[in-house]
């Protein structure tokens, strides 16, 4: 029994909590607001993915967010200024990714704490994007093609949950079911052994920091498909719920351990928590406190991954 609520307790509590907003909250239950809970939950998702990838090798990226932002303005910049939407699409993916590959730089090269490494690369991250956009939003009427990554359906199911679910299996599969997967998760656990055992530690850390980036670039683009626009900031709210996703996460499925299955449905878990008490009419700021309290919870189980990931040098 112990095993069983340590392994699965946390999502048990999300299923009830769905229940109850099932039952009580007036609308919640209509097919409409249950496809805008997994659209509220796919970049949030996209997100913690990135996230776990840099935990799993015990390396912390706080710079996700504003990244995406920078490569949301780039999006933005091309589109307005009528370049093909296949290139700026691949633009920003490349920023999101090159983001991720400094920060694994400045780890891994330089030896900077990756606390102190991404803090810098998103200051730098958001003082380029209000360069570029001088601090005013890219609004316009885009190619239907590139908001149908966002905007589309296929068989009646929008095209960016798709994705989503693309990425999150894709993720998992890396990080159960490959070498690759193994190999960053003895990084994080215990670099000195791996690195005796033959594992390029160096390596795996600069992987899992590049793919943070990564990630945060497939979110910038769809985040510039869906809304239409790109601003300097557009992304920032999401850093402190991707990362609460991914901690609520670590404490289910694999309980102390970052796992690509736990950031998902903890962030499930949060989009569902963010509608039912709008919904329910809640004050806005109880969602704020409410996450505030899932972030110290969660460190609770895994405060010793973090305190590494955070310090290690």
């Amino acid at each position: 029994m112990k095993q069983l609520v340590a392994k699965y307790g946390t999502a048990l509590s999300g299923l009830a909590l769905f229940v109850v907003f099932l039952l009580f909250a007036r609308n919640f239950a209509s097919p409409a607001n249950l496809l805008t809970v997994l659209k509220q939950a796919s970049f949030l998702a996209i997100f913690a993915c990135g996230f776990t990838f840099a935990l799993l090798t015990s390396e912390l990226d706080l710079s996700f967010a504003s990244i995406a932002s920078l490569a949301a303005v780039m999006v933005g910049w091309l589109l307005h200024s009528d370049t093909s939407w296949l290139i700026a699409v691949a633009a920003g993916l490349a920023v999101g990714t090159i983001g991720g590959l400094l920060n694994g730089l400045l780890v891994t090269a330089i030896k900077v704490p990756s606390l102190i490494a991404t803090l810098g690369t998103a200051s730098i991250a958001t003082g380029t994007a209000f360069m570029v956009t001088g601090g005013v939003a890219f609004v316009g009427r885009w190619d239907a093609s590139f908001l149908a990554l966002a905007r589309g359906k296929v068989l009646g199911i929008p095209f960016l949950i798709i994705i989503m679910f693309a990425i999150v299996a894709i993720s998992w599969f890396v990080t159960r079911l490959t070498p690759l997967g193994v190999h960053m998760q003895a990084t994080g656990e215990a670099e000195g052994a791996a690195h005796r055992a033959g594992i390029a530690t160096k390596r795996m850390k600069l992987l899992g920091l590049t793919l943070s980036g990564a990630a945060a670039g497939a979110a910038a683009v769809l985040l510039v498909a869906n809304l239409s626009s790109a601003a300097p900031q557009m992304a920032g709210d999401f850093l402190l719920n991707a990362i609460a996703a991914v901690l609520l996460g670590m404490t289910m499925f694999d309980p102390g351990r970052p796992n690509i299955a736990g950031s998902f449905v903890g962030a499930l878990i949060l989009a569902i928590l963010a509608n039912g008490l709008v919904l329910f009419g809640a004050p806005y700021y109880l969602q704020d406190i409410m996450l505030g309290v899932i972030v110290i919870g969660s460190v609770g189980v895994s405060a010793s991954v973090l305190k590494k990931a955070a310090f290690s040098v």
